[in-house]
């Protein structure tokens, strides 16, 4: 386990890492709580992962009824909040109610409110950061923050509403970027077609080097150039709230490239196993609190788990 002073250093040497997406405030009902508010958006449990391994940078935008104070944890983590501004009007807010099997949300209710009007701006430095995460924001907005930036890696997520309503923006997008994350449904979606492997290829055809597919309670695929990667998820048995597994994993996987400094095939399948062990407690808890839980020696239990899951010897015949 590492001490908090070369932890530190770690995350001192790190490349840059910026986000631009959504700070929310969530309104979730699952089978064992209804109407829980809390803090949400895919900038705050992206960031909230990566943290442990970076320090990312946060470009979003905050209505004038947030309590800024709830934030307060992503600071302590080293989480750079100067490019969170506060405009008039309310917060981004989505309501959200899961079924038995907690497999996905219904989404009841999303009110864009300031977002609505979000016009993300990078600055000179920023324009030159290593790694670049887009949310999963309209991608319109993903194209105009591409546009601005020259990192050297950018990375996109994407939802179905976008592939059925903004399918010729977000294939520009997917011409401007190094790597897409995105679900099973989505991939299928995108590509039209239902094999993975099938589907990844297309999409690599659209653009993006490399492509990860999450799939829920099945893990991860990755498909980088012609090497093929796959993690199961971790085996947790408090499951309470998948909100946010999906950032919180993306955070996990950018963490660590941003730490390493670089992309190849071993940053990327220690990057998804890495997220694949962060969005373990995030479903563990509300909101952000599994994941506020979550620290160096607590990732490095669940990694080796993971590892020990998958390890096997070669053939001997």
């Amino acid at each position: 386990m590492e001490n908090t002073e070369s932890v530190a250093k770690t995350h001192d040497t790190a490349a840059s890492l910026i986000v631009v997406g959504s700070i929310a405030l969530d309104t979730v009902s699952t089978p064992s709580a209804s109407d829980r508010i809390g803090l949400g958006g895919s900038a705050t449990y992206f960031s909230a992962a990566a943290s442990l391994l970076c320090r990312p940078q946060i470009i979003a935008v905050l209505g004038e009824d947030f309590d800024r104070s709830q934030l307060n944890f992503l600071e302590e983590r080293g989480v750079d909040l100067s490019s969170v501004t506060t405009k008039p009007g309310k917060t981004f807010h989505w309501q959200g109610s899961y079924g038995e099997d907690l497999g996905e949300a219904t989404t009841l209710c999303t009110d864009l409110n300031v977002f609505a009007d979000f016009e993300p701006s990078l600055n000179a430095s920023q324009q030159d950061c290593d790694f670049l995460f887009l949310g999963n924001i309209i991608p319109q907005l993903q194209l105009e923050v591409v546009e601005q930036s020259r990192a050297k890696f950018a990375v996109a997520d994407t939802m179905n509403l976008w592939i059925n309503t903004k399918r010729e923006d977000l294939l520009r997008v997917l011409g401007r970027i190094q790597m897409l994350v995105l679900n099973e449904a989505e991939a299928q979606l995108l590509s039209g077609e239902k094999g993975i492997l099938a589907a990844a290829r297309k999409i690599q055809s659209l653009g993006p080097g490399t492509v990860i597919i999450k799939r829920g309670a099945f893990g991860a695929f990755m498909l980088h150039e012609d090497e093929l990667f796959s993690c199961p998820a971790y085996p947790t048995p408090n499951i309470v709230d998948p909100t946010g597994c999906g950032d919180t994993f993306a955070g996990g996987v950018l963490g660590t490239l941003a730490r390493h400094g670089k992309v190849c095939g071993d940053t990327l399948r220690e990057g998804i196993v890495v997220g694949t062990a962060l969005a373990s407690f995030t479903i563990e808890g509300y909101s952000l609190d599994g994941l506020k839980r979550a620290d160096i020696h607590g990732l490095r239990q669940r990694y080796a788990t993971l590892e020990q899951m998958t390890r096997f010897r070669a053939l001997d015949m």
